[in-house]
């Protein structure tokens, strides 16, 4: 090699696409290239184990195959290539007049990225065709696997090197495939055997699969040794419980077997469904188990916030890999096993990928063990966990603050919908929190420009990315002042933006629209309970919940006063809207209390004759029974109030109501909005303001906007090229205006 090297360097002219030094060639710059495949690359149907007495029937997806097949062509036992299902990366490699030209990932099956430079350190991939009689074209299949040996090899110098392992060898594989600097894949030792082929041009082909898999062996290429022929169902069968016994004895990871009938002309016959060949299937292993013990359960937290018990084991191989903890799912799993720290446990790769716990085995259950329950706290942050009533999940109530879910706080705070701040993409908020720029939103706005130059810098040199400017002392600008102005020009918003950029669980645009037009002000929003919140059109009990239980949280109030402080304004704040006034009421309050046998009616009864929660409690039953109400009904009422938690939220939801009624100015009424109780649609471009700017004044203004005309619009907003909107408009006889009425409204009322 270093001979060639030599020879290379000094006669250039000498050195060839084929070479093997050629073998790590010039990183990615900006990602990878989309190439389209000659022939689709198909997915295949999987074959899956079922319940049976025998074979016929556990295995009745294969026999379902096979008889398809043999009654489509009308042949006994018809012959099938048989192989393993690798675990690894499908790739497409091309070649002209026998030299290596490109190769591609899957991608969707029509196209995929150009990874060239990668598949060029993989060795067992030839840059050169052996013998003479290939195709003038030719594009081979096959699967970029990393062998086990070479994946526990690379996770024992990382973890000596104190960096992160590979997940499973499959993970390798794809992740290595995909580095932007070839030098990385060369490094990440990676296998490949071919399994077919795509186009083949200048060339008649061997008449079957097995034949043709002899001749890619001649060329060159490396192919499995565990791939046979069988005949008929009995022959599958036979190959699947071979394959499956020497499973784990295997130098690489498989997750099933792969029948093809192996002769081309019938393959044509059967032709294709859907995006898979009707004459190839998958017959996947049912997933490895193993036992171990559960040395202790904790909690991780997702980048939305879910909470997530996990279980930490003793370490214990399955499927090839080490196996140190499992996921449980949620509380009402580990409920339903019953699994405690101490217990002996059957672990399974679910997918051959996840580890998961299956069950408990309760014989092996050592003493004085207890049932395991979900924690209060967030381990990351402090903040409460939370779940909402009908929900699997627990969520750290934490989002503006918890660590574990910043990245992803960041990218919606900064999208288009929210903050609007152009340029804060997943790249920028990785390296913005990976340096310890920012670790709220709030982080973003005193950024100055030094500040992201020195980012970018670091980034640059952590990934090797540094460009070749930089090095020669130019260093780009305009970039960070574009960012800078993005930040700036984000501080002037709407209530309603700034609530959605928040983040809040559950509280999407519309949701945060109705906060804005109902409420008025931010103030309103964040000190509201959940039961006056509840009362606000489309706001149900689990969204008033999640909306309470967010600015309950010190860390999250922290953060919105830090934002405000930085300068973030928002600009349409005004009253509360005078449509709470036939919202909220005593007795809309008691009615939505959930006490049993107080309903419409009877929250009125009691509202008329006890003006206040004070005045309802000192009452007792005697004195609501007088008032009309059955004895039931009372006794449920004293129950209910008999609890001080209740009781509490009770009152403390009635003076809010008060201070929010009071907010709104005297002279306020639900008519005194000019388009309260109108339905507007709109339709077409219009060209002063986008569609969502004029909705949100549409509704400021009192107004509903649908999505389709009907009887019950009031009017249409007809802007350019109007399309059908506007024609059943003009059917139903309903009100057109066009964009210059629209804008003289909004001007009218100051919106």
């Amino acid at each position: 090699m270093r001979e060639l090297e030599a020879l290379e360097a000094e006669h250039p002219q000498l050195a060839t696409a084929d070479s093997p030094t050629r073998r790590v060639g010039a990183r990615a710059h900006g990602g990878f290239a989309e190439v389209r495949h000659a022939l689709s690359m198909l997915s295949l149907s999987n074959a899956f184990e079922q319940e049976g007495d025998n074979d016929r029937e556990r295995y009745r997806e294969v026999s379902e195959f096979e008889r398809r097949i043999e009654q489509t062509l009308g042949r006994s036992k018809a012959v099938f290539s048989v192989e393993p299902k690798l675990d690894g990366l499908a790739i497409s490699l091309r070649y002209e007049n026998g030299v290596f030209v490109q190769g591609a990932t899957r991608g969707d099956g029509e196209t995929g990225e150009d990874v060239t430079a990668n598949l060029r350190t993989v060795r067992a991939i030839p840059l050169r065709l052996r013998g003479e009689d290939w195709p003038r074209v030719l594009e081979v299949r096959g699967e970029v696997i990393m062998l086990r040996k070479d994946f526990e090899a690379f996770n024992a110098h990382a973890r000596e090197h104190g960096e992160r392992p590979l997940a499973n060898p499959r993970n390798g594989a794809a992740g290595s495939l995909r580095q932007l600097d070839p030098a990385i894949t060369a490094r990440r030792k990676l296998s490949f055997f071919a399994y077919g082929l795509g186009l083949a041009e200048g060339m008649e082909l061997p008449p079957s699969h097995s034949k043709t898999l002899q001749k890619l062996r001649e060329w060159g290429f490396p192919v499995s040794p565990e791939v046979k022929t069988a005949t008929g169902f009995d022959g599958l069968i036979a190959y699947f419980k071979s394959v499956g016994a020497k499973r784990d004895q295997l130098p690489y990871d498989i997750d099933g077997v792969v029948y093809k009938l192996d002769d081309y002309l019938g393959q044509r016959e059967m032709g294709f469904v859907a995006r898979a060949p009707r004459w190839a299937i998958a017959h996947k292993f049912p997933a490895q188990e193993q036992s171990t013990t559960v040395e202790a359960i904790e909690i991780q937290i997702g980048r939305t916030g879910a909470a997530t018990p996990v279980a930490r084991l003793s370490p214990v191989q399955v499927a090839g890999v080490t196996v140190t903890n499992a996921t449980l799912h949620n509380a009402d799993q580990v409920a339903r096993l019953d699994v405690r720290v101490g217990d002996t446990v059957i672990v399974r790769r679910a997918g051959d990928v996840i580890p998961e716990v299956v069950r408990v085995i309760p014989d092996r259950r050592p003493p004085k063990t207890h049932p395991w329950h979900m924690p209060t706290h967030c381990p990351v942050c402090g903040s409460a966990l939370v779940r909402e009533e009908g929900e699997a999940a627990w969520r750290c109530s934490g989002g503006l603050v918890c660590a574990a879910q910043r990245k992803e706080a960041l990218i919606h705070f900064a999208s288009r919908r929210a903050m609007d701040i152009e340029g804060i993409g997943e790249r920028f908020v990785d390296a913005l929190v990976d340096f310890g720029y920012v670790h709220t939103p709030a982080d973003l706005y005193p950024l100055t420009l030094e500040d992201f130059l020195e980012m970018k810098r670091r980034a640059d040199e952590r990934d090797g990315t540094t460009p070749e400017t930089v090095k020669a002392g130019k260093i780009a600008t305009k970039w960070a002042e574009n960012l800078i102005e993005a930040i700036e020009a984000s501080k002037r918003t709407t209530l309603a933006r700034f609530l959605y950029a928040l983040g809040i669980v559950h509280i999407g645009e519309s949701t945060a629209k109705t906060l804005a037009g109902w409420l008025g002000r931010l103030e309103w929003v964040r000190s509201m309970p959940a039961a006056i919140l509840r009362e606000l059109p489309d706001i149900g009990a689990e969204v008033a919940g999640s909306i309470e239980a967010f600015f309950k949280q010190k860390g999250n109030r922290e953060v919105v006063d830090a934002l405000l402080k930085a300068g973030v304004t928002l600009g349409d704040e005004a009253d509360p809207s005078p449509r709470l006034q036939q919202k909220l009421s005593l007795a809309v309050l008691l009615e939505d209390a959930g006490v049993n046998g107080i309903g419409h009616r009877n929250a009125e009864l009691l509202a008329s004759h006890f003006p206040s929660i004070a005045k309802l409690h000192g009452g007792g039953s005697s004195h609501w029974i007088t008032a009309g109400l059955s004895q039931n009904a009372a006794a449920s009422l004293d129950e209910y109030l008999s609890n001080p938690q209740q009781l509490a939220a009770l009152q403390e939801a009635e003076a809010a109501m008060h201070s929010l009624l009071a907010a709104i100015p005297k002279h306020a009424s639900v008519e005194s909005l000019p388009l309260s109780g109108q339905t507007a649609v709109l339709t077409g471009t219009l060209s002063g303001m986008g569609r969502d700017e004029a909705k949100e004044k549409l509704e400021a203004l009192g107004a509903k906007v649908a999505g389709s005309v009907s009887k019950k619009t009031h009017f249409v907003v007809a802007g350019e090229a109007a399309g059908s909107k506007l024609d059943k408009a003009q059917e139903l006889g309903v009100e057109v205006w066009d964009e210059a009425r629209l804008l003289a409204l909004f001007k009218q009322h100051g919106v």
